[in-house]
């Protein structure tokens, strides 16, 4: 089975192509995303790698907290994402989405 891993404090150059090659030293990478501003394309320093349960235990202990592309990553299992409140104008009331 598949294990996602939150990869943090990606430097700003790092592509989800390069994020995949750097993780493959680990074992089979399933997927790599950095994950990108939407107005200015940018990454926003973050993203996600898919691997094999195995695969992902050695990437974790491999990178987290070790030097990738100038920057000491932050690596650990993903956690499913939290039910947030809607945001609210600062004019307004709570917006609605259709």
């Amino acid at each position: 089975m598949a294990k996602k891993l939150y990869v943090g404090n990606l430097s700003y150059g790092t592509t989800s192509e390069s994020l995949k090659a750097g993780f493959e030293q680990a074992g089979a990478v399933i997927k790599a995303d950095v994950l990108t501003d939407k107005m200015t394309g940018r990454s926003r320093g973050f993203g996600f790698v898919e691997m094999e349960d195995a695969d992902a235990d050695k990437a974790i202990a491999m990178f987290d907290g070790k030097d990738f592309e100038g920057r000491a990553l932050k690596v650990n299992e993903a956690r499913p994402m939290e039910e947030r409140a809607p945001r609210r104008d600062f004019n307004g009331p709570a917006r609605r989405s259709f």
